[in-house]
Formats: C-alpha cells, structure tokens, sequence
C-alpha cells in the first residue's frame, strides 16, 4: 500500500474525517510525493521524507502557485503537507515553514424574510409536489435548526417519528441534539406524507428524482437559481442559511457555547465568528436606518 493511501485510510479510520477531506488529502499526499520525486530524481520513502527541509516545502508552494492557489488554498494544502509528513515519518519530519496569511471572511447572514422568501420560490419551482416538499423541508433543516447541507441530506428514516428535537451525526461522526421548531416538524411530516419512495429506520430520508439519495448539488442549484429570480446576493447560499440561524439566535441572546452545541463545532473558536457577524449586521442596520449614517 502507498504511503498515501495509509495515509488516507488512517484519516478514515482513526481520525474519523469526512470523505471529502480524506479524499483532499490523499491526493495532496499523492501531488507532494510526486514533486519530491522530480525534485530529488528518485521516489521519496519514509526515510527520504523525514528529511524534507522548510526549502523543499517552499519549492512545492511555489510550484502548486503556479496552478492558481490562492492563500487559503495554500493554508489548507500546508496543513495536509503537514499531517502527511507526520504520519509518514511518525514525527521525524522537521519543519517550520508558516503558511501564508488568510484574512478570516465574516459570513453575512440573510434576513428571516428572504430566508423563507427564499425556500418558498425553491420549493414553487419544483416539478412535482413531492419534490417541492423536499425542498421546503431540506431548506428549514438548514434555516430552522441549523444543519449542514451534508447533515440534512444524511439524515434516514431512523429519526421518525419526530419529537421536540432529533439527534444529528455532523463532522468526525459527532452526534448532538437539535431541536425542531414546530414549523421544521410539519415540513418534514408534510414531505414524509407525499414522498413515492419507502421511509425505513435505514434508508434515506431525502431521495433524488428517481429514488436514490438526494444529492447536495440538487440543492445548491436550486438554491443559485432562486436566488436569481429573487435578486438575492451571490453569497445566498444553502451553507448561508445556516449562518442566519446562527446569527438570529445570538441576535436574541443565545450564549456561544449554546450555540457552540447547536451548530455542532469542535471548538468554541470556530462559534466565535459569529459574534463578528452580530457585529457587522448591527452596523448594516445602522448604516440603513440611522439618519446621521
């Protein structure tokens, strides 16, 4: 086995990581190992990389700069570089190379209005009433209690019938408890009612058109042409609407570590951007609004 594909499974394996960061990272793994092997003239083994010198990493950034990488690219293909060469070497790898900087983007929330403005012209638009159920509640899940776009089109039968809250597996296979607002249960009941296809404790919860899971990009497309039609900002997103929720409960006085459980976060740094947020839909509202602005 490859020492990327090791690589790849431990990340699976032990570290619990999404399929789309295992996949990331082993191909990262991969591209490093090839470039070591032209830039050293012989394929890199264990012994080889715990040699790689801060000067070899640089030439690799420089090198993946020529495809285009912007900073935060950079940052992530430098943490993956890093991670690979830890495990590879068991920690002999020695470097102290520093990822470029990345200015930290303030995700702007949309308001409660356009957030179900939204929904509503997704769900308008689809072409059979099941579907547009489908829509309608994947789209509340997001809005109404906080899923990932990922989390809301995992979830299997296995959370029916519904109560007061559900349990959630997020990243790493984290599981917590989210509530449901009366208005996410009936528009879960609602697709549940009218949805063609079987509803087992281990199928899918959300099909596609033609009965498998219902893909992510369904959504997000459906997403990009609503927000068209309705003259909604480029960063109206599905991811977006989780931001909203987030935001609307600090708006009204949820405390970050509540929150910090809501939405699922590992650490409560990641929850603190939120109040940066807060911050900056305050100053939205009071450029608008306040005649001296």
């Amino acid at each position: 086995m490859s020492l990327p594909q090791a690589f790849a499974d431990h990340l699976h394996r032990d570290r619990r990581r999404s399929v789309h960061t295992v996949r990331a990272y082993q191909a990262t793994a991969e591209r490093l190992i090839a470039f070591l092997g032209a830039h050293w003239g012989a394929d890199p083994d264990a012994t080889a990389l715990a040699k790689v010198t801060t000067a070899d990493l640089r030439a690799y950034l420089a090198f993946r700069r020529t495809d285009g990488l912007t900073n935060a690219s950079a940052a992530r293909e430098l943490s993956a570089v890093r991670g690979f060469l830890k495990f590879a070497t068991g920690g002999a790898a020695m470097t102290t190379i520093k990822g470029p900087r990345v200015k930290k983007g303030v995700p702007r929330p949309i308001s409660p209005d356009e957030a179900v403005a939204l929904a509503e012209d997704v769900s308008d638009s689809a072409t059979e009433p099941w579907i547009a159920a489908r829509d309608w509640a994947v789209l509340m899940l997001l809005y109404g209690a906080g899923l990932r776009i990922g989390e809301a089109v995992g979830l299997t039968g296995a959370i029916l019938p519904l109560g007061e809250a559900m349990a959630v597996t997020g990243k790493r296979d984290k599981t917590r408890i989210v509530p449901l607002l009366p208005q996410v249960r009936a528009a879960i009941e609602d697709y549940v009612k009218l949805t063609p296809w079987p509803v087992g404790r281990d199928e899918m919860l959300f099909r596609g058109a033609k009965g498998g899971p219902l893909s992510p990009a369904i959504i997000r497309r459906a997403v990009q042409a609503a927000r068209t039609r309705l003259g909604l900002s480029e960063r109206t997103t599905p991811h977006a609407l989780r931001h909203s929720f987030a935001t609307h409960l600090l708006g009204r006085g949820a405390d970050l570590r509540s929150l910090q459980e809501l939405l699922g976060h590992a650490s409560l740094s990641s929850t603190q951007i939120y109040t940066q947020v807060d911050a900056a839909h305050l100053l939205d509202v009071y450029r608008n609004a306040h005649p001296r602005a």
